[in-house]
């Protein structure tokens, strides 16, 4: 990585990228080719909203619990968040909706997440830019997200996820 730093995008603010201890979201853009800081958090929000539709709530709050730690350190207030803060959803009806409904599994009443819908979601609602993967932009998350958690909470998530989306929870 030291070799190949990834790049910022011009249009955008730029952010340093710290060679040791990198933050949660430099670890995303890093791991994922994302292109700049601000789309490593966008699509960020969006893993973690499709991981939170798969959870009951009482399971998403145990995980939100042990996200208490800085997202990213600058002066840039847009990216002054906790990794828990990246939890919450931006969106409030979203966030209603998901503290009240069960969770969407693939098979129940509800229409569920399997795992072509769980990445279809990410590219879509997250706003993927061209030519990058969003496999391996889930895979980055989950590993950024791994790194923050207890193995209780890593084994925990495995059991929601449907099953491609699992095995790359395992593999990050």
């Amino acid at each position: 990585m030291e070799a190949n730093p990834p790049q910022i995008s011009a249009e955008k603010p730029s952010v340093a990228i710290a060679d040791k201890n990198l933050p949660f979201l430099e670890k995303v853009m890093a791991k994922s080719g994302l292109p700049d800081i601000f789309d490593a958090r966008d699509i960020t929000e969006v893993v973690f909203r499709v991981m939170r539709d798969l959870m009951t709530t009482e399971a998403a709050d145990r995980v939100e619990a042990e996200l208490h730690e800085p997202a990213e350190v600058t002066k840039d207030k847009s990216l002054q968040l906790e990794v828990a803060d990246l939890w919450h959803d931006t969106n409030p009806i979203v966030a209603f909706l998901s503290r009240v409904r069960p969770p969407l599994q693939p098979a129940g009443i509800f229409r569920g997440i399997d795992s072509d819908r769980f990445l279809f979601r990410v590219e879509n609602e997250g706003g993927m830019p061209p030519n990058v993967d969003t496999k391996e932009v889930v895979k980055a998350v989950f590993s950024a997200t791994k790194d923050e958690l207890s193995s209780e909470r890593i084994q925990e998530i495995a059991t929601w996820l449907p099953d491609k989306i699992r095995q790359v929870w395992e593999e990050a």
